[in-house]
């Protein structure tokens, strides 16, 4: 049987006729090429399964073309093989959807093959053994997601959301190529599994320090992070099917490269601050943003935003296995919310909202947090008992978490709260402490002998954490206070400037020169 590498590899390739039919018949009505591009999503999907299940049962192998130190080469440890299963399969069921979404447009057959074109180059990036593999890839998925970005290309908004994309997407790629320079001048090698070695032995160094902080811009840059944030808010002028698609690997690229390149990153505890700041900020940014928009796939990008913020900040905590976890299941959950966004559009419209059931007391809400704190610091001695110590990152994250859903808890202490309501608040932070320990346990047995382990924290690092707990906590203690001051003036003048994402978004626009478009005649 061929190795996990051999299977993974075909996984692409197994796109490349549906590419070229899409090359030969890209208008209207393309014949049985819709058909033809879900068989070969669902053929790559079904290679990946392959992979994956050789890669969690073989060792880690891979295979390489070229010489050093342009080596184009793939790997197939279970870190890749498991993002590779993840993007199959979001992209088979995205192609399934698209089957009949563009029927009788007139460039049909075009969207299909550049649909195909950016999942074959997700599919090598998420794979990519070296740095220059890694920069073509995402090179090629920013030109095919620009070109979808186009698919109508007479609207002045798509027009400006690309333009805007191309900016961003590709300063980082400058980005990785100068970190890939940088790097190479001080490790001599470009090989992703050899550069956390090589760190370890001859030291970073002034070079590879320099080399990190490119990686981690391009990150920054790939995941929408605050403040280069808005060219995610204008994707939606794309087909819904390329929304959808590109939560397989591409809005969540930055973080994936973050993983890859994981023993090297975590190297430079600069980088890592630097996450945690760029991180959490941006996740609470977006998630502030988010509340105030009454579009859902609007709100949906938003709330990518802040998900994508919270990915860095666990990657900057040294959570790799859980910002890994993190990656999939917010993937998953966002590619079908997407995809459903037209009937959730009818089933909201069709909701009677009877208003908020209790408002809680300052009094009722200082009660929900300490319950919720309590609740969380059981969970987190029972599973220390039984799994052994948690590290205080984790911790940290766990009590971040809590917080979510602690004005949840406040809402069913209020003094007008139906029983039922306070019990099933209760309930949702005692479900949500031991969900996020057991997934985490989880987590760290499938990745944690591939992934290293998060570092024991520094001064910096304290600070950092303690800066990040209590600023969540207080976002989360004002969310709860909400109904007491949501009719204050100063509330619908910060609700507004919040609706325009306090206008940074504007800002990009003049520098990509405001909303002047090419015109056609």
């Amino acid at each position: 049987m061929p190795d996990a590498i051999t299977q993974t590899m075909i996984a692409p390739l197994a796109l490349v006729p549906a590419i070229v039919l899409a090359l030969l018949r890209p208008g209207k009505r393309p014949g049985n090429l819709p058909a033809l591009a879900e068989l070969a999503a669902f053929a790559a999907f079904g290679v990946t399964l392959v992979g994956l299940a050789q890669a969690m049962l073989g060792t880690p192998s891979g295979a390489a073309l070229f010489d050093a130190p342009f080596t184009l080469a793939l790997r197939a440890d279970l870190v890749a093989a498991s993002l590779a299963t993840l993007v199959g399969f979001i992209g088979w069921i995205v192609m399934r959807y698209s089957r009949t979404y563009l029927d009788g447009e007139a460039r049909e057959g075009a969207f299909h093959g550049l649909m195909l074109t950016a999942l074959a180059a997700v599919l090598v990036f998420v794979q990519a053994g070296t740095l220059p593999t890694l920069i073509i890839a995402t090179i090629s998925v920013g030109l095919a997601l620009k070109r979808l970005l186009l698919f109508y290309p007479d609207r002045p908004e798509a027009q400006r959301a690309a333009t805007k994309f191309a900016a961003v997407w590709h300063t980082g790629d400058i980005m990785l190529v100068i970190a890939a320079a940088l790097l190479f001048a001080r490790f001599g090698t470009l090989d992703l599994t050899a550069l956390p070695a090589a760190a370890s032995v001859a030291g970073v160094g002034l070079a590879g320090t320099l080399g990190i902080a490119a990686l981690v811009a391009a990150a920054a840059l790939k995941t929408a992070a605050f403040p280069l944030h808005g060219w995610l808010t204008e994707v939606m002028e794309a087909p819904t099917p390329v929304s959808a698609l590109l939560h397989a690997g591409i809005i969540n690229s930055g973080g994936v490269l973050l993983i890859t390149a994981a023993g090297l990153v975590q190297q430079s505890t600069g980088a890592m601050a630097a996450l945690v700041m760029i991180g959490g900020f941006t996740a609470l940014f977006g998630a502030a943003v988010m509340l105030t928009q009454s579009a859902i796939k609007t709100a949906l990008a938003w709330s990518t935003v802040s998900q994508m913020g919270f990915m860095l900040l666990q990657c900057g905590l040294g959570l790799w296995t859980l910002a890994l976890l993190h990656i999939i299941a917010h993937s998953l959950y966002k590619a079908h919310a997407f995809l459903s966004s037209g009937t959730a559009v009818t089933e909201v419209a069709s909701i009677r909202r009877p208003g908020p059931v209790a408002v809680p007391s300052v009094a009722a809400v200082l009660k929900s947090f300490a319950l919720a704190l309590a609740i969380f610091a059981a969970i987190a001695a029972s599973f220390t008992y039984a799994f052994g110590s948690k590290t205080p990152q984790a911790l940290a994250l766990g009590a971040i978490l809590i917080f979510g859903v602690a004005y949840l808890v406040a809402q069913g202490l209020a003094d007008r709260a139906p029983v039922a309501l306070t019990k099933r608040t209760a309930a949702a932070a005692l479900a949500a402490a031991i969900g996020y320990f057991s997934f985490q346990t989880l987590a760290q047995g499938i990745w944690g002998p591939v992934l290293p382990a998060a570092p024991r924290p520094t001064d910096l690092e304290w600070a950092l954490l303690v800066v990040a707990v209590a600023s969540f906590g207080l976002v989360a203690f004002a969310q709860a206070l909400f109904p007491l001051w949501a009719h204050h003036p100063a509330a619908a003048g910060l609700r507004v400037h919040l609706a325009n994402g306090l206008y940074l978004n504007a800002l990009l626009d003049r520098a990509i020169g405001g909303f002047r478009t090419a015109t056609t005649r």
